[in-house]
């Protein structure tokens, strides 16, 4: 590579009457590539995450052919080029442990090719945000389109979404789901490619692309295996060609107001709490100031979707999608931003007409007052917590109860249906040790079951409090992302069976009720898990930052704005 070439960065080498010109057409022509083809300019990356390993993102190879036709109708030379790609079900122990690699693999790969703008094709839970964050420190014009949601199954004649696999599950642990229908329903629970079809992670970090004004407004819900994502996929090939011309980098419209927007948009459709996480890894990339509290106590919840009411996504792209949550939300949004289609948000939803009252309700009439997710600090999490207050019985919004401390996943496994478990449906399930550090990855393992014996008498929500995280198709009374977290000393290390626990949801307090000085002495105790010893472990061991700063990697984060 020359010198020329490593300065740039860019397309323009394709067609250009030089030595490294030259090369770079000969070796496109060796694809199959006709001479003039190789000599379009602008040049688009199409960064695929599609992967055999990834289910969720298996359509995505169709979707990059889509996106190649609009980027050829356009005038621009389309390549495809792979990354990494990680599937919650299949990477232990869990794909939060390689988000931040593929980030960088994401960056690297578009700094490093000659491109001039990319877009990024993304699916499963992580892989939005991994390549948001890459293509934020990458700095060349970036879109996204995603996997989408698949579709709708059918089980015992009822509608049979991903989220119903958790009272299935507990169905099945109490003995009432029989071998037959429990093998009938691993046949039919993911009824296609793509992602999750609730407003899960996969679905909330689509949104939060597309408020961003990184993916074109109302491509979110559009079906992953139906015409209109193809079309989708199209405009955004030709918008890219648009957006390389005007060279407009992520990091001018991925702005604080947008991060906001973006976030409260979270909260008014019961998004997942692993929202917060990812945005603050985001806003980290940008340096922008956060205040997920404040946000979402003024921001009313809308959306009436699974897994926090009883509609589905196909129902809120009925009342208009995204653009039609963000009209709605009007009141308390920045909408002079620019969306991914070059006009302003403004502009964007001016003709959107909202059909409101089930799955989307009027801003004036909400499902409830204040926003799904609720931050919450104290003594027990210091740095803070999140709890989804949509997805939880409103009888343990305020609830004091002695604690229940397993230390990790193997001691929770091995003991919570134990018969003799000293638990009552008062009792604090505390789950520990499976953090950003301890997990390693802060695996989605905090959505603690309910003991069997609780459940057989018919107990269906708990208080639960982890440092790790839950799948955004889960619901329950669960405080999660508790920081610091035990590996590293935090105050949930020192929790001992019996101590008093209080949440108070409303108030967003979260306190372990201990004498400030039997804790010195617990402390005194504590001794923090071995490091790895080699490898990318190692290297995420060292350099991981804590959830309230988004997991990300200590030097990989940009240093906040000063006013």
């Amino acid at each position: 590579m020359s010198q020329e070439e490593t300065r740039r960065g860019d397309g323009s080498l394709f067609n250009e009457d030089s030595i490294d010109g030259f090369l770079h057409r000969a070796f496109l022509r060796a694809t199959g590539r006709s001479g003039e083809e190789v000599r379009r300019r602008p040049v688009i990356g199409i960064c695929s995450s599609a992967s055999e390993l990834n289910p969720c993102n298996a359509g995505l190879s169709v979707v990059a052919e889509s996106v190649k036709r609009g980027v050829l109708a356009a005038g621009g030379l389309p390549v495809v080029f792979p990354t990494i790609s990680i599937s919650e079900p299949f990477v232990r122990p869990t794909s939060m442990f390689l988000r931040n690699l593929m980030a960088m693999d994401v960056e690297q790969m578009i700094t490093s090719s000659p491109v001039d703008a990319v877009v990024l094709l993304g699916g499963c839970d992580k892989t939005i945000p991994a390549q948001v964050m890459g293509a934020l420190s990458a700095g060349k014009p970036a879109l996204l389109i995603a996997a989408g949601p698949r579709p709708v199954g059918r089980f015992n004649g009822e509608a049979l979404t991903v989220d119903d696999f958790w009272p299935l599950a507990a169905r099945r642990r109490r003995g009432e789901l029989s071998d037959q229908d429990w093998n009938r329903l691993e046949g039919c629970l993911m009824s296609g490619v793509g992602t999750c079809n609730v407003m899960g992670t996969a679905t909330t970090m689509a949104t939060v692309a597309e408020v961003l004004g990184l993916a074109l407004p109302g491509s979110t819900l559009l079906p992953a295996t139906g015409s209109a994502r193809q079309d989708a996929a199209v405009r955004t090939g030709t918008r890219a060609v648009a957006l390389a011309e005007e060279g407009r980098p992520p990091s001018e419209v991925v702005t604080a107001e947008a991060i906001e927007d973006a976030f409260r948009v979270v909260c008014a459709i019961g998004g997942s709490t692993n929202a917060m996480v990812h945005l603050a890894a985001m806003a980290g990339r940008v340096g922008v100031p956060l205040d997920f509290a404040g946000w979402s106590r003024t921001t009313p919840l809308l959306g009436d979707v699974r897994p926090s009411g009883p509609h589905l996504l196909e129902d809120l792209a009925e009342a208009g999608g995204i653009p039609a949550v963000l009209k709605e939300l009007a009141p308390v949004l920045h909408l002079d931003r620019p969306s991914a289609s070059g006009k302003t948000w403004a502009d964007e939803v001016a003709e959107v007409e909202p059909k409101t009252g089930a799955a989307l309700r009027p801003f004036d009439q909400p499902v409830a007052e204040g926003g799904a997710l609720v931050v919450l600090s104290g003594s027990l999490a210091p740095d803070g917590a999140v709890i989804k207050r949509s997805a939880m019985d409103h009888k343990l919004l305020r609830h004091t109860g002695r604690a229940l401390v397993f230390d990790g996943v193997t001691d929770l496994n091995a003991r919570i249906d134990d018969p003799d478990l000293p638990v009552d449906a008062d009792s604090v399930l505390v789950l520990r040790g499976v953090g950003p550090v301890g997990g390693p990855g802060m695996p989605e393992v905090g959505h603690v079951p309910i003991p069997a014996k609780l459940a057989r008498e018919g107990v269906e929500d708990m208080v639960r409090i982890s440092d790790g995280r839950m799948s955004g198709t889960a619901d329950g009374a669960v405080a999660l992302h508790v920081a610091p977290e035990a590996a590293v000393g935090g105050p949930l290390a020192l929790v001992r069976d019996g101590d008093l626990i209080e949440l108070d949801v409303d108030a967003g307090r979260l306190e372990l009720l201990v004498p400030a000085g039997e804790l010195e002495r617990r402390r005194a105790g504590f001794t923090p898990p071995a490091a790895p010893s080699r490898g990318y472990e190692l290297l995420y061991h060292r350099h991981v930052l804590q959830s309230p700063d988004g997991c990300d990697f200590d030097f990989l984060v940009k240093a906040p704005k000063v006013n």
